[in-house]
């Protein structure tokens, strides 16, 4: 699947890049397999999203989400931004390769986090710490390429597809023998 022109678009023109210094809430969640990471901050009023800004540190498919979950959630009511989901974002933005939906596909976490911080401060517990990096259940366990289920032993071989591995030397991900790039982070495998 290529990228939809709405994807392009958010990479391109991210919106609603930065941080806030006086942030309310702030949500981190990272995947330590592709390498991507989020951070959203959150300004609340009146029980609303009166600001929200991002960083990410992560491919194009990443930048785009981060900035798609940005723009859905200002303005929105603290419960109303809890049920954006990571699979409305992928809809909302025209869809997203199968290979991306489990690495790339966080925004909708790291706003849920910075919301859950908010909600923290407010009590007067001490802010949240950020939740640990996982490395999804699924992402290592399918491949990237027909999304087939990966035996363990299988990890250099696709046997529904018959694509050969080889590990990425930039994020750890498996990729396809003999390609230029790697199809989780883009690094080149060659140099």
């Amino acid at each position: 699947m290529m990228y939809s022109d709405k994807v392009m678009d958010h990479f391109a023109n991210p919106r609603n890049v930065g941080t806030l210094p006086d942030a309310d809430g702030v949500g981190q969640v990272g995947n330590p397999v592709c390498g991507d990471m989020m951070t959203f901050y959150i300004k609340v009023k009146d029980d609303r999203l009166e600001e929200v800004k991002f960083q990410t540190f992560g491919c194009g498919a990443a930048i785009a989400v981060s900035s798609m979950v940005s723009e859905m959630a200002k303005g929105k009511t603290l419960d109303e931004a809890m049920a954006i989901t990571n699979d409305l974002v992928a809809e909302e933005l025209g869809g997203l390769p199968k290979n991306k939906m489990h690495c790339s596909n966080l925004g909708a976490d790291a706003l849920h986090e910075a919301v859950h911080d908010y909600r923290a401060r407010l009590s007067g517990a001490a802010p949240r710490e950020p939740k640990p990096m996982d490395a999804h259940e699924h992402e290592g366990e399918a491949c990237p390429y027909c999304d087939s289920s990966l035996e363990h032993a299988d990890k250099v071989f696709c046997r529904a597809c018959r694509v050969e591995f080889e590990e990425c030397p930039a994020c750890g991900g498996v990729t396809k023998k003999g390609d230029q790039a790697c199809v989780h982070c883009g690094k080149p495998l060659r140099t």
